[in-house]
């Protein structure tokens, strides 16, 4: 009988290590990363993660894994938005901000929104997130660089790790790098 439950048991590890093993063929995950079925998840630490638009199933989630909120960056109105995100995020207890940013125009005021809600939600850990991590990677880059002061060539390789930003996304960057005093040149 014991022999039949290591079997199992085995079975179950084997099962469970084919699917992470999938996660991270597909770049849903790393093996820092926090399981999250969404599109370009970045895990910039145990307390901050950036990605495309999660499921609902992932949605409904989040509180297992620990996130204590979540910021989304895309207008509620973008064809593949989960209908009811905040209610979803919401009935698990977790706060829920959304700051609609225009993808051809971000503006500086987007990013003063987004400092306001990170710096509101110190403490918890956050998921950010579009559609596909361009709008959160580059908003937490700025994040990281300006606010928490950290390298800007360290804090760009999670933006690098999704997209490289140009038009009105680049000029934003460079503009409030500026402004903050930083010389880093996004590539």
């Amino acid at each position: 009988m014991s022999s039949d439950r290591t079997v199992v048991k085995t079975r179950r590890a084997v099962a469970a290590l084919t699917l992470f093993t999938g996660m991270l063929a597909w770049g849903t995950a790393s093996a820092t990363d926090t399981l999250i079925e969404a599109p370009n998840v970045v895990a910039i630490s145990p307390r901050l993660v950036t990605s495309g638009q999660p499921g609902a199933a992932a949605l409904a989630g989040l509180a297992a894994q620990g996130f204590g909120a979540v910021i989304y960056l895309a207008p509620p109105t973008v064809p593949d938005a989960i209908a009811g995100e905040a209610q979803i995020v919401r009935r698990q207890g977790l706060e829920f901000v959304n700051i609609p940013i225009g993808f051809g125009n971000p503006t500086e005021a987007d990013f003063q929104s987004f400092v306001a809600a990170m710096q509101r939600l110190s403490g918890r850990k956050v998921l950010v997130h579009c559609q596909v991590n361009m709008r959160a990677s580059s908003m937490t880059f700025l994040y990281r660089a300006i606010v928490l002061h950290e390298s800007p060539e360290l804090a760009y390789e999670s933006v690098a790790r999704v997209w490289s930003p140009e038009g009105p996304w680049k000029r934003l960057l460079v503009s409030q790098l500026r402004k903050a005093g930083i010389q880093f040149e996004p590539y």
